[in-house]
């Protein structure tokens, strides 16, 4: 008796149609294997790792992981509770990375990565970003290094690159701190070719962190007693990103722009068309897939000048995010998105380290 293929559904996926018809890229904000392998399904060609996915993703397994961190422990005897938590992070990362090797060798390299962030307790010290980004660029053939758009960041991406280390900007959320980390790739592949190395199979992205600007901007118009219409704020990163995109076309950068930390759908449907990177949460590739929202470019599409000029005369942090240079590199540290960020990337690490604790010293008041 044969069996029939299922018959394919009329409707396909937006993402999956996003994903065949144009240069728009679909990364899966998640290094989880299964959520992983849904995504490729839909045309993901990358996924990223940081503390907090790490850190769900850990506990979404937790049986699987706390024995695993006990045979880790066993295995390095004398290895502290954060040296520990980081070799399972790299393991979540080096089984991610093997399922997005197609994917990298179609591309050439360009695409198939998986990103891996480096320690976000050295945020402040370039050499540091650099030696963790060179060990973490060991660990696969396809990996993508996530280092902070801050001011010892930049510094750390130029060397990186320099080094032939793919970087993904992060901890960004301004258009000049995109610009800034796209100039100093730029240094780095520079200093490559120079150096008499190839670079054509290298892949450095620069994420623009929109949601977490849209949620910045909220707080800071809420101190400011700021009174507009409430849609607007949510137009802030997307605002942002498509400046950004612009300024990157017209200047030739060889960096692709990344949108993540999703907060609604324009987060993608306002990007599709432009060559760059999708990286949503699986759960919101499930809600985008089944939003029917039609998967058409609109990265060209300008967002409503009525829109922006209110936010520019209303708001100071947003002219501060909009402007090329409404930031200076001395300033990245201070923007109030990457001090909640790093903040919360800060307290992931330190929930990581509670984790293996727990298994390698059980509370005795827990029974």
């Amino acid at each position: 008796m044969s069996i029939e293929a299922a018959p394919r559904t009329s409707v396909e996926p937006p993402l999956l149609t996003m994903s065949r018809t144009t240069s728009t890229r679909l990364w899966n904000d998640s290094a989880d294997p299964g959520e992983l392998r849904a995504a490729i399904g839909w045309g993901a060609v990358g996924s990223t790792c940081n503390p907090v996915i790490a850190l769900a993703a850990l506990r979404g397994d937790g049986p699987r992981w706390r024995a695993r961190l006990a045979e880790l422990a066993a295995d390095h005897p004398r290895a502290t509770e954060s040296e520990l938590g980081w070799l399972a992070v790299e393991e979540l990362s080096v089984t991610a990375a093997a399922l997005l090797e197609p994917a990298f060798d179609a591309s050439g390299g360009r695409d198939g990565r998986l990103s891996i962030q480096t320690d976000p307790r050295l945020w402040r010290d370039a050499d540091r970003l650099v030696e963790q980004a060179v060990h973490f660029d060991g660990l696969a053939r396809n990996i993508v290094v996530k280092i902070p758009a801050t001011s010892a960041g930049i510094t750390a991406i130029e060397e990186a690159t320099a080094r032939g280390i793919s970087i993904n900007a992060t901890v960004s959320f301004t258009v000049s701190q995109a610009l800034a980390v796209a100039d100093a790739v730029e240094r780095g592949l520079r200093r490559r070719e120079e150096a008499g190395h190839e670079v054509g199979g290298m892949g450095p992205v620069c994420t623009i962190m929109v949601g977490r600007l849209d949620d910045w901007i909220k707080v800071a118009a809420e101190r400011g007693k700021v009174t507009i219409d409430p849609g607007y704020f949510e137009w802030a990163g997307v605002a942002a990103f498509k400046r950004a995109y612009a300024l990157f076309v017209e200047r030739g950068y060889r960096t692709r722009l990344l949108s993540a930390a999703f907060r609604n759908h324009m987060h993608w449907s306002q990007f599709v068309g432009g060559d760059v990177v999708i990286s949503p949460p699986f759960a919101w590739q499930q809600r985008l897939n089944g939003s029917g929202i039609a998967a058409v470019p609109r990265m060209d599409d300008p967002v409503d000048p009525d829109v922006v000029g209110t936010l520019q005369a209303q708001v100071g942090e947003f002219r501060r995010a909009y402007e090329p240079d409404g930031l200076a590199v001395a300033d990245f540290d201070a923007f109030g998105a990457t001090r909640r960020t790093l903040r919360q990337f800060l307290t992931a690490v330190a929930d990581l380290d509670g984790l293996v604790r727990d298994v390698l010293l059980p509370d005795p008041d827990k029974g």
